[in-house]
């Protein structure tokens, strides 16, 4: 049976036209590859517009090295004695002008090599006077200086007090000092950890023995607008990556509250050894 032409056309006309093909893309001339054009083509990613520093980005002290800043001021503490008695950590009196009290700020608590302390604060009495003194890294660079800052406040003599500091702070700075090739000045030092004559006095008083706990419940001492020690990581890295320095400036006063603390804690321990 045949089928006229007429009546084929009619019967796609009825059926509806067939989509029309896409047009195919005009290919580019050398004046149209540009550095976009090319990123197009190549489904490459155009970078994301840089990082804007918000803020003041200023750190407290005096800049003693390239990237590292330095605080230090005294507190009145006329009530000292010259001699504490170290019965409470089963160990032999303390001279109170040969102790060291240092606590360490860091990029986190796993410890290791890639952990980084960029903040050292210690304190000490000096006569009728509580020393506080900062160290901050403003860039990675300045490691080694803060070290050699650090090792310069050390004495043979010199008693190290801290707060848990035997199984982190020390561990943490001997890692550093051997990944920067110097010899630390740690080992060898007498070293007074309070935690562990806090625990023995305190275990199951209160709900546990952080430091926090015990300066509200046993010295009386309340933080205001304290930064969370578990914030200080993102605080500094934040600063390292252009952020402002507000962050940086807390974790400096928590830092700096930590080590007075501990300076009240050890006379604590001492008069209640007596």
């Amino acid at each position: 049976m045949s089928v006229s032409l007429a009546k084929l056309q009619q019967l796609k006309r009825q059926a509806g036209a067939a989509p029309a093909r896409p047009p195919r893309p005009a290919q580019a001339t050398g004046a149209d590859l540009s550095l976009d054009h090319l990123r197009s083509l190549l489904r490459v990613r155009g970078r994301g517009p840089e990082p804007v520093v918000r803020g003041d980005r200023s750190l407290p002290g005096t800049e003693i090295a390239p990237g590292l800043f330095f605080v230090e001021e005294f507190l009145p503490d006329p009530e000292v004695p010259p001699v504490l008695d170290g019965s409470f950590d089963r160990g032999e009196p303390v001279a109170t002008g040969d102790v060291l009290f240092f606590d360490t700020e860091s990029t986190g608590l796993a410890g290791g090599t890639g952990t980084r302390a960029f903040m050292i604060g210690a304190a000490d009495w000096c006569g009728p006077r509580l020393r506080i003194r900062q160290l901050t890294l403003a860039s990675m660079g300045a490691e080694r200086d803060m070290l050699d800052a650090f090792a310069g406040w050390l004495q043979p003599h010199t008693v190290l007090c801290s707060y848990n500091g035997k199984c982190y702070d020390a561990p943490l700075l001997n890692t550093r000092y051997r990944l920067a090739r110097r010899t630390s000045p740690l080992p060898g030092l007498r070293h007074v950890d309070l935690l562990y004559p806090t625990r023995r006095s305190y275990r199951g008083v209160y709900e546990n023995c952080r430091l926090a706990t015990i300066e509200r419940h046993v010295l009386k001492i309340v933080r205001e607008d304290d930064l969370p020690g578990s914030e200080a990581p993102a605080a500094w890295l934040g600063y390292i990556r252009g952020g402002g320095s507000a962050l940086l400036r807390r974790v400096l006063v928590h830092n700096r509250q930590d080590v007075i603390t501990l300076s009240r804690l050890l006379g604590w321990l001492a008069a209640a050894a007596d």
